[in-house]
């Protein structure tokens, strides 16, 4: 079969491009309120490091719209702390999205976690862990928060459907992992299908990698890393904001500097070092803020602005 079929089905019957898009378009699509942009912080892990988080945004004059937090799993709060939690969000007008239990590496599986074991993905294992799952889902929206990470295709299926028969909330959002692993339009467009409020493509992709994603059909807003680990890469791409907002829109930059995975998001508390997680609270607001002046710098004219109308707030 000749390949020009391929790709007059992909042109003619698609979304996607053939080809990644090198010449950058400009991207047609705004979060509601009219931004380019917003500001995601995650690994937010417990109530002190949120409240470092607000008082240095504050101090910094830094407007964050989405938290990413307790990625270690919302099971490590006991029931008054996960309310404080949520009370916090929706006291400082903040998108709380939550990761309801601890990852694919701490639970009683370890295949995940072996030298080859990572390209089995980040997906439940077993009908118990999705019991568990939704049993925690449960659990947070009892508490009040309305946004969750996800990681597995399947059970955002699940979700979206409990969501469509209202008995989880219409408000509450649901986002898609980096560790779902999807890096084209093809796998946005899946996702966005299957009910994701937005999704986080994989870690590394470049510029026209992104443009290739947004071009391709997806509307949904793409979650960017700006600042990765070091066991990821430990890249920094500040300079590129601009770009990234231009072609990219709608587009939450991502920041999450730090050691590795497993070291931020172990499931046990290094009780010698308590204000590790608000340090790097502070952190990450800083970087949010060299991000914005990059943008200042650029010439490029991106709005950010302080929006927050469709987010969805903790409601305690």
């Amino acid at each position: 079969m000749a390949f020009e079929k391929f790709e007059k089905f992909l042109k003619e019957k698609t979304s996607l491009s053939v080809r990644d898009r090198y010449d950058l378009p400009d991207s047609d699509q705004r979060f509601e309120g009219g931004a380019h942009a917003r500001v995601e912080i995650s690994g937010i892990e417990n109530c002190s490091n949120l409240e470092t988080m607000v008082k240095e945004a504050e101090k910094r004059n830094v407007t964050v719209h989405r938290v990413i937090s307790l990625v270690k799993g919302a099971t490590l709060l006991d029931d008054a702390e996960l309310k404080h939690f949520a009370e916090i969000g929706r006291d400082n007008n903040l998108e709380i999205l939550v990761n309801p239990v601890s990852s694919r590496g701490w639970d009683t599986g370890r295949q995940y976690v072996t030298p080859e074991g990572y390209v089995s993905g980040m997906r439940l294992r077993g009908h118990d862990a999705m019991y568990h799952y939704l049993r925690e889902i449960d659990r947070c929206l009892e508490a009040g928060i309305r946004g969750f990470l996800v990681t597995d295709e399947g059970m955002l299926t699940v979700l979206q459907g409990l969501r469509g028969e209202g008995i989880i909330p219409k408000d509450v959002k649901f986002k898609v992992s980096v560790f779902a692993g999807h890096g084209t339009a093809a796998g946005g467009t899946l996702l966005q299908a299957l009910g994701a409020d937005s999704f986080n493509p994989l870690a590394d992709l470049t510029l026209p990698m992104l443009s290739s994603i947004r071009q391709g059909g997806v509307n949904i807003p793409l979650d960017v890393y700006m600042s990765l680990v070091e066991s990821m890469g430990g890249f920094q791409r500040y300079h590129e904001a601009a770009d990234i907002a231009r072609i990219c829109a709608p587009v939450y930059f991502k920041i999450e500097p730090g050691p590795s995975e497993a070291e931020l998001y172990n499931t046990w508390i290094d009780s010698s070092n308590p204000n590790y997680g608000d340090n790097l609270a502070k952190m990450r607001v800083k970087i949010a803020q060299i991000i914005l002046e990059w943008i200042d710098r650029s010439g490029v004219d991106i709005v950010m602005n302080d929006h927050k109308e469709d987010l969805s707030i903790p409601q305690p």
